[in-house]
């Protein structure tokens, strides 16, 4: 009984590690998470204010939008491909008390609707940012800001630049 038992545990975590793993990289999207002094930094940069939306680009454990709602009073989504971190950011959020200020959704962010954002912060490769900077250029309205942490976009002038954390602000 036991044994069953054990391999059935087994068995779950092997799949649990390669959804974690494995959906991530078939969109080119490593989840790497950052440090919250970090985060933090990037949002002061972002000028993030109360009501402002806030959109995170592969959210993964659903951290930057927890301190963007707790700390800086904004409205906060998240967009996540993998399956496993989706359901740590979105449980993440559901404990914290937040679920009317944080929003968590499984899906594609090159698919998804980016008219409503305020500040878009991606951690992303720099293939992925080149990739997405058309799409940013034709969805964001003016005068919303995009924070990129440790990779910039090549063709636009950041408006701002840290250098020591490697956070870039851009503004439309």
């Amino acid at each position: 009984m036991i044994s069953y038992w054990l391999v059935g545990l087994g068995l779950v975590f092997l799949l649990v590690s390669a959804l974690w793993l494995v959906v991530p990289a078939l969109y080119g999207v490593p989840w790497v998470p950052t440090r919250e002094a970090r985060i933090r930094r990037a949002l002061q940069m972002a000028k993030l204010q109360t009501g402002e939306t806030l959109y995170d680009l592969g959210a993964g454990d659903g951290r930057v939008l927890l301190m963007a709602a707790k700390e800086f009073g904004a409205r906060a989504v998240g967009i996540e491909i993998g399956p496993v971190q989706w359901a740590l950011g979105w449980l993440r959020v559901w404990l914290s008390g937040n679920r009317q200020m944080v929003r968590v959704r499984c899906e594609n962010f090159y698919k998804a609707d980016l008219r409503n954002a305020d500040v878009v912060f991606v951690y992303l490769t720099s293939s992925q940012i080149s990739r997405l900077a058309k799409k940013l250029e034709q969805e964001l309205r003016p005068g919303a800001r995009v924070v990129s942490i440790a990779a910039d976009f090549q063709d636009w002038q950041p408006s701002q630049v840290d250098r020591a954390q490697v956070i870039f602000l851009y503004q439309k």
